[in-house]
């Protein structure tokens, strides 16, 4: 592993997936808390809704796939001015198996999929 990546152990799951052990850090990176999901049945670790795409961004993409790849341009773009909250990320992959937590329905179009491979590149 090198010194600056965190070990492939970076996943990403639905908030409403159920927690497990091999999750480890489980970290919500959503701005909004997922409706109807109780905090004591979350199993998260820590709330970082500042690492979330800002709210024009995430109104804007409104989970329209056709949106996806402008979408992923502009979230990394916002990403460059959050390095000390994507060094936090890091060094909770470096612990341990980190879990990126995100409300979404779509499963590979959302915010943590593009955190996810921030991470690890």
């Amino acid at each position: 592993m090198s010194p600056s990546k965190p070990a492939a152990g970076v996943t990403i799951k639905r908030a409403y997936e159920p927690p497990s052990p091999r999750d480890g850090t489980r970290v919500l990176v959503d701005r909004l808390w997922p409706r109807g999901l109780k905090k004591a049945e979350a199993g998260i670790s820590q709330w970082m809704k500042e690492i979330a795409p800002s709210n024009e961004l995430r109104k804007w993409f409104g989970h329209d796939p056709a949106r996806w790849e402008e979408f992923r341009r502009r979230y990394k773009a916002e990403l460059t001015k959050k390095r000390e909250l994507i060094g936090e990320l890091r060094e909770l992959a470096k612990e341990g198996p980190l879990t990126l937590v995100y409300a979404a329905h779509d499963e590979a179009h959302n915010q943590a999929v593009v955190l996810r491979e921030t991470l690890l590149h």
